[in-house]
This record gives C-alpha cells, structure tokens and sequence, in this order.
C-alpha cells in the first residue's frame, strides 16, 4: 500500500467501529464530512472497497473485515510505544467511555469518582459510540448490554428508563411537536426510537444531545431524554409516561486483565455505588415535574 498514513487508518478504525461517519467524527472531533473524504482516499490508496454505505451507516465488506484485524494489531503494537511516551507513571490515566447523558452525570458527581488523593487521574471518553475495550481503546465502558467475549468482564449497575420531556413553561406540553436527533447521529436505540413513530410530528433536528436539550429548554418541542437527565433538570418536565420500550438496563464493561488493577477496581466500585445510590432517579421514580400534575 502507498501513500497511507497511520492517522487515516486510525480515522478508518472509528468508522469501523461506530459503524458511520457521525459517531466516529464525535470521537475525533472532526466533521463527519472530512471523515467521509478521508475514507474515500483511503479506499483510493488501498484500490479497495472498504464499506458498503447506505442510510443506515457504513457496514465493512471483506476487505474493509481483513484491513480492521490489520489496523487493530497495529494499535496493539503501538499502545507500549505510545504509554511509554505519554503516560504520567505516578499517575496512570482510567480512560471512561459513556453516552453524553451519562458523563454528564458522572461529571457533576465527580466527587464520587476521584478524590486529590487519588493515584490516578480520569479521562473522559463521552461519545454515543462503542470504543474498543478488547484492543485498550478505553479502560471501562459504560454500556446497555453486557460483555460479549473478547476477554471482557461486565458488571450489572441500573435500570434505565426513557420519558419525552417538555420546557416547564411550555403552553402546550402534551400537544407540542417532538424535537429529535437527525438520522446520521441517531446511534442509540433510544434516539432511533423516535424515528420509527410514523404519527411523529417533528418541527426540529439536532446533531448533539446537548442541541435536542437546549431546543427542549428553549420549548421548540418535546423530547425523547433518559429520566436520570429529565428529571435533573429543573427548566424541563415529563411530556407523558415512562416509554416502556426504550427501559434497559446499564453495565460497567472492562477489560477482563485490566479489572484486576488497583486504581481500575477502585473506579469500577466508586462508579457501581454512585450507580446504585441514584438507582431510583435512573428508573425514573423521582421526577421533579410531569405535564398536568403537581411537582413530585
């Protein structure tokens, strides 16, 4: 192969795991637009056909399968490389991957997490998309579903529910229209869900959760939010019932030998208590508000 850099091949692994542009741009904080270029003149340099793309996302052919195993045993090699030159040996780094919800959570009970006293420092990983933890993408993953193979260890925390959410001050909150994700960054189950609602009006799209909640605040319409974002938020208020469909439930996802490592143990038990001692506002038991009824 000519002309191939090693930062392309890195770009193609997002793709490849996100499995489209949009959850691989979050990750990399680049556009979606320059990680479809960079994926197409790596298909150029490599004379293969790396993806089949459609509506849905990028799905990896033969070729794209056989470049990823490639790619992932050159991280491998590298990560040694890259520790040796980056990592602070007093103070190694616990790499968290979470949804943007969830490390907004886990930001603002920081304190639960890591004290100054702590030997180790965080490093947030907040994207919708699946990182690697066989390959050391990450340390612990914070995941709807448990570990699958590929040597990983899982840990059971809460149930989680879903609601629609409405600006308090809404003159309209149960007939207002719906806010949603676009259908490029609508990764999550929870964030497709709205899209299969054929008697959903929507007036507005949003690329971040961030922007569906600002429109929601803003009272453009209703939206789809987990009750442990909803209900913490006191400009906002629940639009209707529990979405019964949506409720799942959450997991600390590791790396079978890394779990095993002091500093790692220590996050995965502070994460498993914060967890468990929200696990009310996590089901959606403690809401702050619905459309038509006195605060609770």
């Amino acid at each position: 192969m000519k002309n191939i850099r090693w930062d392309d091949l890195q770009v193609f692994a997002h793709v490849a795991r996100s499995g489209g542009l949009s959850g691989a741009a979050a990750t990399l904080s680049l556009s979606a637009p320059t990680v479809g270029r960079r994926m197409l003149a790596l298909e150029q340099a490599t004379g293969k056909s790396l993806f089949v793309r459609s509506r849905t996302g990028y799905v990896l052919t033969q070729d794209g399968r056989a470049l990823l195993r490639k790619v992932q045993a050159m991280e491998a090699s590298a990560k040694p490389v890259e520790e040796w030159i980056s990592t602070d040996v007093e103070r190694p780094a616990i790499r968290i991957s979470a949804g943007t919800w969830t490390a907004n959570f886990i930001a603002d009970n920081f304190v639960r997490l890591w004290t100054p006293n702590d030997p180790f420092r965080i490093c947030f990983k907040t994207t919708e998309a699946r990182l690697d933890i066989t390959h050391r993408e990450i340390e612990i993953g914070i995941r709807n579903q448990s570990a699958e193979g590929g040597n990983l260890a899982s840990r059971r925390t809460v149930e989680v529910s879903f609601a629609p959410y409405v600006a308090r001050n809404h003159p309209n909150p149960k007939g207002s229209e719906w806010v949603s994700l676009g259908s490029d960054e609508a990764i999550t189950r929870s964030a497709r869900w709205l899209l299969t609602q054929q008697d959903a009006s929507i007036c507005a799209w949003a690329n971040t959760p961030y922007t569906l909640r600002d429109l929601v605040r803003a009272g453009a319409g209703k939206g789809v939010m987990p009750c442990f974002a909803g209900d913490r938020d006191p400009q906002l208020m629940r639009a209707g019932p529990l979405i019964a469909e949506l409720a799942d439930t959450q997991y600390l996802v590791m790396h079978n030998d890394d779990r095993h490592r002091p500093e790692v143990r220590k996050a995965i038990d502070r994460l498993h208590a914060l967890f468990r001692d929200h696990a009310e506002l996590f089901r959606g038991d403690r809401p702050i508000g619905a459309a038509g009824t006195d605060d609770a």
